[in-house]
């Protein structure tokens, strides 16, 4: 019998409708080729709109609704009439943490048929998994203000590392790295002016180090490895860093890879104990919005890695495989350099799936 998975659907605000939409067609063109899973979708109308109406984002009762569930779509959030701390603390960021989705994915590579803006960059040469902690640290939300309005208003942002969170976060990192070909892990760190929280980062990373004699690893601020990234991509492969540092860090990796439109991202729950949450890291992007040229294959690689999350290991592949078909033959959206839109790209990758992945092909 074949396993059935229920889908929570949050397409969110901006490109995030058309995004999640391609995502959900490309994905039951994989159920259906297959023939390896059911997939069974609940759509969630929770975006900045909603919030506009009724005063929240997730209405009460909504996390109990999402753990009914085996994993979570989500496209975006943002919008231009609503401040960006109230949409991220809305939505997003009251599933993660909730939920205990502590470690955020995002593996980053140059596809085949994309090209990286560095110049002698191949791509074998840029092929990394960012690994970054994402229940604490600088996005703890801890913090506050006081005297406000006042010329000495102050406004205080506190970052929290626990031991528990960074020995989590640093056991899933070495254990991702593990199980990769090249066993290297890199952790990036800021503790020579974060003296505190980043000294027990490091000394929290030292010791679970001694747990995967196998991996390799190396530290490096945060600073260096902007730099490290640019100039030597081939010397990286895991990378294990906070909740600022990996937010900014995945993102230059994206670029690196051609687009951010490209990127996908996983916030797990390791402990399976509730659903993970999978989701494009492009954003909103109101200015494309409706336009019908937002790139979906950030949420087409975000599928494959809630595919394979939920233990479909050869599809998952199979699935990047096509998506890597699709812009090697040149379907590809603007950023990318083609000249497709977004229903035209999805075709063409549901279209690539019926033909390599159907059983009639097998």
């Amino acid at each position: 019998m074949k396993p059935l998975h229920r889908i929570a659907s949050i397409p969110g605000d901006g490109i995030g409708t058309e995004v999640v939409s391609a995502g959900l067609k490309v994905l039951q063109s994989l159920a259906d080729a297959t023939d390896s899973f059911v997939i069974e979708t609940t759509h969630f109308e929770w975006s900045s709109k909603f919030y506009r109406q009724k005063g929240h984002y997730i209405p009460t009762g909504g996390l109990e609704e999402l753990k009914k569930h085996d994993a979570i779509l989500f496209g975006a959030v943002g919008a231009p009439d609503v401040p960006d701390h109230v949409s991220l603390w809305g939505l997003r960021l009251a599933i993660c943490q909730p939920l205990q989705q502590y470690a955020n994915v995002r593996p980053t590579k140059i596809l085949r048929g994309l090209s990286s803006p560095l110049k002698n960059c191949k791509a074998g040469d840029l092929d990394w998994v960012i690994v970054r902690e994402n229940s604490e640290g600088e996005y703890a939300g801890q913090g506050g203000r006081s005297h406000i309005g006042q010329k000495w208003e102050v406004g205080t942002e506190v970052a929290v590392f626990s031991r528990h969170g960074v020995e989590r976060i640093m056991r899933f990192a070495f254990e991702t790295a593990q199980k990769r070909p090249r066993k290297k892990l890199t952790i990036v760190t800021k503790s020579n002016a974060q003296r505190n929280g980043m000294v027990l980062w490091d000394e929290v990373a030292a010791d679970v180090a001694k747990d995967y004699p196998s991996v390799s690893h190396d530290k490096m601020l945060v600073d260096a490895m902007t730099a490290r990234m640019v100039l030597q991509p081939e010397t990286i492969d895991t990378m294990v860093a906070s909740n600022l540092h990996a937010d900014i860090l995945s993102d230059l990796a994206a670029a690196l890879a051609g687009s951010i439109g490209i990127a996908p991202t996983a916030n797990l729950d390791p402990t399976r104990q509730h659903p993970s949450m999978f989701e494009p890291i492009h954003g909103s992007a109101f200015d494309i919005a409706g336009k019908g040229v937002a790139n979906p294959v950030g949420t087409f690689w975000t599928v494959a890695e809630m595919v394979r999350w939920l233990g479909h290991e050869e599809e998952a592949e199979g699935l990047l495989h096509c998506i890597e078909n699709v812009c090697e033959a040149g379907t590809k959206t603007k950023d990318l350099g083609g000249g497709s839109n977004t229903i035209e790209v999805t075709e063409a990758v549901c279209a690539e799936i019926s033909k390599h992945l159907g059983k009639q092909s097998s």
